[in-house]
């Protein structure tokens, strides 16, 4: 059976202070007859009482408690980051802090009741052994509980806080957190000084006893006094043992979290995050490590993301800072692809057909280009603009360019026999290639740039690709573009000349198919 985070708070706060109960209560009792030197046999009242007054106080911590942090402890959702749940957001930091302190107090409160009420109900009261006893539950007991229900609620609140607090945002709360270094140095000196402390002012008690004793009474505070440092040593230990169990455990399971996270982002895994559950050091690192990670899932996106538009390599030489894209002259082949009775297409067919037939049309288009070196520039309705040569550097941009113009034809014919499979139109395109010098940059304006090519080597290539519809091809490439070429083309027709417009000088055609 697995209880629920309120009961097992509960249980800590009913352990914890038990245990100082029985802690105080049973040295005071048993091994400290100095403390109350009228020892009263333990009776039925004894027992109504002490059941009464702690039933009580638990009560009273318990009614306190759930009007702090009711709402806190029942929720299982998470807290939103506004006004109206601020204090809320708060509190939920606070809670370990908030039933230690709600611990100690029920223990000034105690040292009163059983300190100094019970002995005066029962006429046994004496200054002394009151101010022994409000010692021993203020400054031992009391301290000790505080601690371990501190530690130990915040051990099982740590699994609740990623709940409440799914972004981590712990930091924005302004709630404030005992840091690490406190943690440790306030355990430390606990652990160390009050053992001391309590072994010195039983040792000392007992030594007054000695003044003016006889040999009787010697004998008698000798053994009591070793019984007594015996105990407070084994308790002091165990006590000890515990808290710094749980103290480890504060910082040692936020470190194995983050090291287990860590490993995963080593592996690639960019979805990893490790839950912030503390609001000190280990919660800033942890914090600090998520939003690290954060940067570098974007970082990555913008990575994939860049590489639907350009070639891996192209975006591998981007992003590393050896291309400059603020504009420069470059040799290129400039290749342009344009569907025929695109027109017709779409007045005879439904527009969710067109969009989907015209995106696997592209789809197959540049994954030809990009097979050779090719970048697409832009897709302006149904026409495709590429250039080879740019932004990389490639002395065969028209090898290439004629190459990706070859496998685009092919890829157009296989895509083609699937449509008439499916009962689909089929259809064509003209391509046309043209190489010349161009000025190659981020054209655009300051909100919204794209990479672009100038020069009057682009025009000439797309009035190329419109001499398709004149000599009835589907690949057409000029002259210069065939110099360039470093491996002869089979198959390759020459066609008339022809002037193009916005050219006075004739252009050598030449055909593909």
């Amino acid at each position: 059976m697995v209880l629920s985070t309120p009961s097992r708070l509960l249980m800590v706060l009913l352990i914890g202070n038990l245990g100082g109960a029985l802690l105080v209560a049973l040295p005071l009792r048993y091994l400290d007859p100095f403390a109350l030197e009228a020892v009263v046999p333990v009776g039925r009242w004894h027992i109504v009482f002490f059941v009464a007054a702690f039933s009580l106080l638990l009560v009273a911590g318990r009614i306190t408690a759930r009007r702090w942090a009711g709402p806190l402890v029942r929720t299982d959702k998470a807290l939103p980051n506004d006004a109206t749940h601020a204090t809320l957001r708060r509190r939920a930091l606070q809670l370990p802090g908030f039933l230690a302190l709600l611990s100690l107090v029920g223990w000034g409160l105690a040292a009163l009741v059983w300190g100094s009420l019970w002995p005066w109900l029962t006429g046994t009261f004496n200054l002394a052994s009151a101010v022994r006893r409000a010692f021993g539950m203020t400054l031992v007991a009391g301290p000790s509980v505080a601690l371990f229900v501190f530690l130990a609620s915040e051990r099982i609140w740590r699994e609740r806080l990623p709940v409440l607090f799914p972004n981590g945002d712990l930091a924005a709360t302004g709630a404030r957190n005992l840091r690490v270094r406190t943690r440790l140095l306030v355990v430390f000196l606990f652990t160390s000084i009050v053992p001391m402390l309590v072994i010195s002012v039983a040792t000392t008690v007992r030594m007054q006893g000695l003044r003016g004793g006889n040999v009787e009474t010697a004998y008698t505070i000798g053994p009591n006094l070793m019984l007594v440092q015996a105990v407070l040593v084994v308790t002091g230990l165990a006590l000890a043992i515990v808290l710094a169990r749980f103290l480890a455990d504060s910082v040692s399971a936020p470190l194995l979290g983050l090291q287990a996270t860590m490993a995963q982002v080593e592996q690639g895994d960019l979805q990893a995050y490790c839950a912030v559950v503390s609001n000190d050091e280990i919660g800033a690192v942890t914090a600090g490590f998520n939003h690290m990670v954060a940067g570098l899932r974007d970082r990555q996106l913008i990575h994939d993301t860049f590489g639907r538009y350009v070639s891996p390599e192209v975006r591998d030489e981007i992003l590393s800072g050896r291309t400059a894209l603020a504009g420069d002259q470059r040799e290129v082949s400039i290749l342009f692809a344009d569907l025929r009775g695109f027109s017709t297409w779409v007045e005879a067919s439904p527009a969710a057909e067109v969009v989907e037939g015209l995106n696997a049309y592209f789809s197959e288009m540049e994954l030809a280009i990009r097979a050779h070196g090719g970048l697409v520039l832009q897709y302006i309705g149904d026409e495709i603009e590429a250039v080879f040569g740019a932004p990389l550097a490639d002395e065969r941009h028209a090898d290439h360019a004629v190459a990706a113009a070859i496998e685009m034809q092919q890829r157009l014919e296989a895509w083609n026999h699937k449509r008439r499979q499916a009962g689909l139109r089929t259809l064509e395109h003209g391509i046309g290639i043209h190489s010349g010098t161009v000025v190659a940059g981020n054209i655009g304006s300051a909100q919204r740039m794209s990479y672009a090519l100038v020069g009057d080597a682009v025009n000439v290539a797309s009035r190329i690709e419109a001499l398709n519809k004149d000599f009835g091809s589907h690949i057409l490439i000029s002259g210069v573009t065939r110099s360039g070429l470093r491996e002869p083309i089979p198959m390759m027709q020459a066609l008339p000349a022809v002037r193009v417009k916005g050219r006075t000088a004739e252009v050598e055609v030449y055909r593909l198919d």
